[in-house]
């Protein structure tokens, strides 16, 4: 005999499904009535409802609580045409510093990541040496351990997302970013151990994610450039310079500063070759535009 669960999800049409967005709630059909129900909304679903035009909606039961999934028709804004790039590096202690110096992280960040680490450390342990009920429980805690990380991770990336794209909006500027494909598998050797490093200490590629949604609803180009030698390139002069964690020095023009800024900076600089007539194939890089690779407006320091 074959039995089957009772089933926990509803699928809607706009003949039985209505958004009210200015209200911020649904009204669908139920059994008996017609019900409108108020939404618990975050700046990513806001974003994404925003004069959009729902096209049908799956109403699920998950536990005690229900989730609604609303499918839409959206057009993005014509993006704005400049020449000015807003650089963004991505960082183990700062995640993100931009070209303009502004700097998203710092100690607090630094802190919760430590200690989830340590927590992580800690169980692990734990299983390694507990009984089987023991172990089953640790299980258990690094299974709530990652969501609570994973929830932390998701709201600090939005909110940078959401403050790079306002001041791209302000400049007005296109954004430029690492192309961060291939660097946990290790397949991009060339941008070095570093640079995977900080790929695997933070939900990177979610920032990267929301850094383009975000973009595109608010008609912000945003382009990826190589990063291969942003970090080890002098933004002032373009000579190979000395990177010791979050300072760099070059010992040509006597540049010292924040190495995230100066690869920020380079990035900034690469971001100005996307997308150019008479450019190479793939991504721009630091060494093909300063070895001349690139057809584009000679290096000069900013």
């Amino acid at each position: 005999m074959i039995s089957f669960s009772k089933p926990s999800s509803i699928d809607y049409d706009t003949r039985i499904f209505a958004l009210r967005e200015k209200d911020e709630e649904v009204s669908v059909t139920l059994l008996r009535s017609r019900q409108r129900i108020k939404l618990v909304l975050g700046d990513y679903q806001r974003t994404r409802l925003k004069d959009s035009k729902p096209t049908s909606a799956t109403l699920c039961k998950k536990g005690s609580e229900y989730y609604i999934n609303i499918q839409v028709k959206s057009e993005a804004p014509e993006q704005i045409h400049v020449d000015t790039v807003l650089g963004v590096d991505l960082g183990i202690t700062d995640i993100a510093v931009t070209s303009e110096g502004q700097k998203f992280g710092g100690k607090t960040i630094k802190l919760i990541k430590n200690h989830y680490a340590s927590m992580r450390a800690v169980l692990q342990q734990k299983a390694v040496k507990g009984t089987r009920s023991s172990r089953r429980r640790c299980r258990e805690l690094q299974q709530r351990l990652s969501g609570k990380e994973a929830r932390y991770q998701r709201q600090i990336n939005h909110e940078i997302s959401k403050a790079i794209v306002t001041r791209a909006q302000e400049i007005p500027a296109k954004i430029a970013l690492e192309d961060l494909t291939g660097i946990r598998e290790g397949v991009n050797q060339k941008a070095g151990k570093n640079h995977r490093r900080k790929v695997n200490g933070w939900a990177f590629y979610q920032l990267k994610e929301f850094l383009g949604y975000k973009a595109l609803a608010a008609g912000v180009p945003l382009v990826l450039v190589d990063p291969a030698y942003t970090s080890q390139t002098c933004h002032q002069c373009g000579e190979h310079g000395i990177r010791n964690g979050k300072s760099f020095k070059c010992p040509v023009c006597g540049w010292s500063g924040d190495a995230d800024f100066n690869g920020a900076k380079n990035i900034a600089f690469l971001g100005r070759y996307v997308d150019r007539p008479g450019g190479s194939e793939g991504l721009p890089s630091i060494k093909a535009v300063l070895s001349g690779l690139l057809k584009a407006p000679v290096f000069r320091p900013e």
